[in-house]
């Protein structure tokens, strides 16, 4: 989640105050994509099912099994680990890593890989550790990314691209949570020095596929700055939302110019829709997600688009439709020029 009690710092509520101010200047969304209406978003459907808690997860296809990897995180504080569930027969396959958190799954082969930071009650959080096995019963663990100066390092995701694996993390910042890149050849030894940076609005809890041509980066963020004002959102009650942008250098990213935000709260939901993952299952599209307060509850939930991860992140671009962009060297939206 965006912000829980296990999460909070001082920072956030800064941002929130600026993001804010910043509203009340906001244009109308017809004016900030070049003065062209927003189309229809593609139809996803929300599953009539809960996980209690919300917590972290990544859904994947291990070998022939459905799996459900996550972090388990009590709502409040206090005891923290890593687990995995067998998606149908619910039951507990595994569970390990004592104190960690944020985690995210990657499979790599016949190797199924856990990404998740070190995480305390004092310390907040610190390193990104790698748990990987190859038979769900023995993980083998290593620190691949560790911490740099007082930044926290919270929510990470993993994919595989032609150039090798690229890691989008989060952290704490100036302006709220932020996201980076990162690169590997093997999994274990990640380059961060490409200069690429999400800031400026809230990049929270990234979710990052590589789907050619382009990479995709889903994010959460507050509803409360430009241009995440520009969308419309199907209650007054959301604070927080998933947005998609994509890239076919990682360094120029369009933002989805639909209606709505990717996710956005429904009646009987709470105010975020926020910590979305997604994967592909028998030629359809998941996406994994936790709603809540942000304070007191939480849940897991499922939103299911009829046809490929593919096809399903395409229809979020649709075709000859102004985008907001963003510059990942210079940290900068533009807008589309109005016609």
């Amino acid at each position: 989640m965006i912000s829980s009690s296990s999460r909070l710092h001082p920072v956030s509520i800064c941002v929130v105050i600026s993001a804010t101010l910043l509203c009340g200047t906001c244009l109308l969304a017809a004016e900030k994509i070049g003065g062209t209406l927003r189309p229809n978003n593609p139809k996803l459907v929300k599953l009539p099912i809960a996980w209690p808690n919300g917590d972290e997860a990544t859904m994947v296809v291990f070998g022939d099994r459905l799996l459900m990897l996550s972090s388990y995180r009590k709502i409040g504080g206090g005891e923290m680990y890593l687990r995995v569930h067998d998606l149908v027969t619910s039951n507990e396959i595994s569970r390990f890593g004592q104190d960690f958190s944020f985690a995210c799954g990657f499979v790599n082969g016949k190797e199924l890989n856990m990404f998740a930071t070190k995480t305390s009650e004092k310390e907040w959080t610190k390193d990104v550790y790698r748990f990987r096995t190859t038979d769900l019963k023995t993980w083998k663990k290593e620190m691949v990314l560790p911490r740099i100066g007082k930044k926290h390092i919270l929510n990470t995701s993993v994919c595989k691209d032609p150039k090798g694996y690229l890691m989008a993390f989060e952290s704490d910042g100036p302006t709220g949570w932020e996201t980076w890149l990162a690169r590997s050849k093997d999994l274990r030894r990640w380059d961060r020095s490409n200069g690429l940076r999400f800031v400026g609005v809230v990049f929270a809890n990234p979710t990052i596929r590589h789907v050619p041509p382009y990479h995709y980066l889903m994010f959460g963020t507050h509803r409360t700055a430009s241009p995440i004002t520009d969308y419309e959102y199907h209650l007054d009650s959301t604070r927080y939302i998933t947005c998609l942008m994509r890239s076919k250098d990682l360094i120029t990213w369009e933002l989805s110019p639909t209606k709505y935000p990717m996710l956005d709260a429904a009646v009987g939901e709470g105010i975020n829709n926020t910590d979305a993952d997604l994967f592909e299952y028998q030629g359809h599209a998941y996406i994994y997600y936790i709603t809540g307060d942000q304070k007191t509850w939480g849940a897991g939930r499922l939103a299911m688009y009829a046809g490929t991860m593919k096809e399903c992140l395409e229809a979020h671009f649709p075709a000859n439709v102004p985008m907001v962009r963003y510059d990942a060297r210079k940290a900068k939206f533009t807008y589309p020029k109005k016609k």
